[in-house]
């Protein structure tokens, strides 16, 4: 009988070190000292930390490799149902200067993307032909599961230029000309979000949805023919049992062009006739939309289509003619309702507008949130779900709590996992067990230490990389997601300045401490987004040089915000400012990560906020401001911010600062933008929430007085997130949209007999 474990070898189980799950620590050092003098060839005299990295880096692949190879092999024996998101997948710049040693290039499978050209209508149906060719190399990174041996592939694209590519002009002198050519081809994946406020912009990120999808779908289909056991040559020529075989989901509109590609392939390559296309088209993608912002629902001009890919959209117009002969023949004479369904929008600019494309060749739609699904049926997608009702879906977004508790947060997991064991890294909603700890001293104590020594260390972590100094002791209050209007950055700012302006009138009375942190970055062409950032670093300026404030208040705006600093900041977080208009966040995920590590959130009732406070009560929530239903209303009534301005004394301060350059002496105009946009332009409303907002982070502040009160608060929290795990959302899309059952199965590790 083996012994019991130890409370130390209880928490290594489940510390970073157990999650790598690596067997044999003599081999792993053995073969680390093996990468760095036969792989990098260095020695200690001369490795650099970087050299370090690379040689554990290769020493944990080669642990991956056997097991991602294994799972390759148990996949052609079983020959399951593949799942192939046509997500955005980029490679970006700087970071692979070194190289990435994660990766593997497969340039024996690199496929051509056809763009411009022209098409040719023969007896053997339609040809696009004097195409421009650019080369999709596929680079394979290998995702392993949770302590199950399973690998799985996750598959990028780069673009490269062929090898003929003007050599002719190469040849004859033409040689800049050449590479600038070669340029422009591999641009397709080396630029990152190009700024599509300009034409040049436009077509480039069009392509890039493209290459994407047509390296993608060639791809999926030359798998679909090829034998289980992984020789190239097809065995399957029908296309009968494809969705069967294939899930593709098409996250948001910018993987849509896979439905008329599909199509393509089935039709002018595959030879199927239209019917049978459509069907294996529609039964084997799905759609998710993650918005209901009307700018963020793609709509490609139909010049631009017609220019890069003019058989897509010889194939989007034949769609729209069939899907508009349904829609008349279900709502005869309704000739309003063709117009707000075409896939066509007419206009001074005629358009594809890509979600209608999405539902239209989707057997599932869903939106990521219970409210964001119920506002999509109700509002921009209300003319479809009449149409198909049994279409519309919802699932809700989650998070994987490896990475977001156990990996970032070793401490919180442990203090968990002494309490309730370890099984709620693979099943969250045991986290519910804890709420019989909410009264328990030493548990209380345990969970609010976690959290000290969490700030405490990113108070360090501030020091050394802004040489601010703030205070560890203070509320932590973090909001760090993308800049844009409707995540009301600037509402958070107006508190910013009215706590400044309270402390200025008041400098002798008690405010509880607050250390404010926005992190986030601005999409390129976005000019009221970098407006925001640099109002932020410009109140932080005057807020933290003043004496008269010292560390009650400090303001840091997080530069760079990306994963690794999301692991050092919500693990320190003590509010989570979740502030967006009701009706406008489609669900958000950084809520849901600040909350299972024990942050507590301050928001409006928008997204999965509503499940998250239906989960632990709206009680352990500070909720404010407009719901949906009030937003609705305010519209009809007609917004008018001079209403909040000529009412609301602090709100009133607050702009006569900002428009006479108190945060901005050296530009007094600098924030004129912001202003005018506050008062005359507000699509979301910041002045209407304004009162309850400044109310609710009252009600924050004194609470955090009390830090008993406090932490059994952030305990129900905790308590109540099980249903945000990234387990649950993907179990349910499997089921209920791949026709997929979710397994748990280990397999045998390569050194394991099968």
């Amino acid at each position: 009988m083996s012994r019991p474990l130890s409370d130390h070898e209880k928490r290594k189980q489940i510390s970073v070190r157990g999650l790598a799950g690596v067997e044999n620590v003599t081999e792993l050092k053995k073969n680390f000292n093996r990468h760095l003098h036969f792989t990098l060839v260095k020695d200690r005299n001369v490795a650099t930390p970087r050299d370090y990295y690379f040689a554990l880096a290769h020493t944990v692949r080669d642990h991956l490799v056997g097991r991602w190879i294994r799972t390759q092999q148990h996949y052609y024996e079983k020959d399951p149902k593949v799942l192939l998101g046509t997500h955005w997948m980029e490679e970006a710049d700087d970071w692979l200067r070194y190289g990435n040693p994660w990766e593997k290039a497969r340039p024996e499978f690199t496929l051509p993307v056809h763009f411009y050209g022209h098409v040719e209508h023969t007896s053997q149906g339609a040809k696009w032909v004097d195409t421009q060719v650019v080369l999709a190399m596929p680079y394979d990174t290998p995702v392993p599961g949770y302590r199950n041996n399973v690998v799985n592939t996750m598959r990028l694209w780069s673009a490269k230029a062929p090898n003929d590519f003007n050599l002719k002009d190469f040849n004859v002198g033409g040689y800049i000309q050449a590479v600038l050519d070669r340029n422009l081809a591999e641009n397709i994946s080396r630029v990152l979000y190009p700024n599509d406020n300009f034409f040049e912009g436009k077509e480039l990120r069009l392509k890039q949805e493209y290459f994407v999808v047509a390296a993608t779908l060639q791809d999926i289909i030359r798998r679909f023919k090829s034998s289980k056991f992984g020789c190239r040559d097809p065995v399957r020529t029908n296309f009968d049992a494809f969705p069967d075989k294939v899930a593709i989901q098409l996250n948001d509109t910018h993987p849509s062009l896979a439905i008329p590609e599909l199509m393509r392939i089935l039709v002018d390559l595959e030879r199927l006739d239209w019917d049978k296309a459509w069907d294996v088209t529609v039964r084997t993608c799905a759609y998710t939309n993650h918005t209901v912002l009307p700018e963020a629902l793609e709509r490609w001009p139909v010049h631009l289509l017609e220019t890069l890919l003019p058989r897509h959209l010889q194939i989007i117009y034949e769609i729209n003619q069939r899907f508009l002969n349904r829609v008349a023949a279900t709502f005869p004479g309704d000739i309003d309702r063709l117009r707000r369904m075409s896939l066509v929008e007419e206009g001074a600019v005629k358009r594809i507008n890509m979600a209608h494309l999405c539902i239209a060749g989707s057997h599932a739609v869903n939106g990521v949130a219970r409210i964001h699904s119920e506002i999509l049926k109700k509002t921009i997608f209300k003319d479809f779900y009449e149409l198909e009702p049994h279409k519309f879906q919802n699932k809700t977004n989650g998070i994987t709590p490896r990475r977001w508790l156990v990996l970032c947060n070793p401490g919180l997991a442990e203090v968990i996992a002494e309490r309730i064991g370890e099984d709620f890294i693979s099943d969250l909603d045991q986290l519910r067990k804890l709420l019989s700890f909410v009264d328990d001293e030493a548990f209380i104590r345990d969970v609010a230490k976690v959290k000290q020594e969490n700030k405490l260390k990113f108070a360090a972590y501030l020091e050394r990389e802004y040489k601010v100094h703030i205070n560890p002791n203070s509320l932590f209050d973090i909001q760090v997601k993308r800049i844009h209007e409707y995540k009301r950055q600037l509402l958070n700012c107006l508190h910013v300045i009215t706590l400044y302006n309270r402390i200025k009138r008041e400098p002798n009375k008690f405010f509880v401490p607050r250390t404010v942190m926005i992190g986030g970055k601005a999409a390129p062409g976005y000019h009221m987004a970098k407006m925001i950032i640099k109002l932020i670093t410009a109140i932080g300026d005057v807020v933290n040089h003043d004496p008269a404030v010292g560390d009650r208040l400090r303001v840091i705006f997080l530069e760079n915000y990306r994963v690794s600093l999301a692991e050092k900041v919500i693990p320190a977080a003590d509010l989570s400012e979740q502030i967006s208009t009701a009706g406008t966040e489609a669900s958000g995920t950084g809520n849901m990560k600040f909350m299972v590590n024990g942050a507590l959130t301050i928001g409006t009732m928008d997204g999965a906020n509503v499940e998250m406070a239906e989960e632990a009560g709206e009680e352990n929530f500070f909720i404010f401001g407009m719901r949906v239903e009030d937003v609705e209303k305010l519209d009809q009534r007609g917004y008018n911010a001079q209403e909040y301005y000529d009412r609301i004394p602090e709100l009133r301060q607050i702009i006569e600062q900002l428009s006479s350059g108190f945060f901005s002496p050296k530009q007094p105009d600098l924030f004129k933008d912001i202003v005018n946009m506050l008062m005359h332009h507000d699509r979301f409303k910041v002045f209407a929430d304004y009162e309850d907002y400044i109310k609710c982070q009252e009600k924050v502040s004194a609470l955090y007085k009390n830090p008993r009160e406090w932490t059994r608060m952030v305990i129900r929290n905790i308590a109540t997130s099980g249903k945000f795990s990234s387990d649950r959302t993907i179990a349910q899309y499997a089921r209920e949209i791949w026709g997929v059952e979710p397994s748990r199965q280990r397999l045998p590790a390569p050194d394991e007999a099968i």
